[in-house]
């Protein structure tokens, strides 16, 4: 099936089984997402170098 024939087709590629609705709006790893969001507060970005 060509990449064109993808876009005009009515059928999704990818189908999302209906017993994922259960974990919906559940936090499933906390001391994974506790972790990352301690590792992003401390985190230093790069300065946006501003150049004439």
């Amino acid at each position: 099936m060509s990449i064109e024939d993808l876009n005009k087709a009515k059928i999704p590629i990818v189908k999302i089984d209906k017993k994922l609705e259960k974990f919906k709006g559940k936090i499933l790893f906390p001391k994974k997402l506790a972790m990352a969001n301690e590792l992003l507060s401390k985190a230093k970005l790069p300065k946006e170098i501003v150049q004439n």
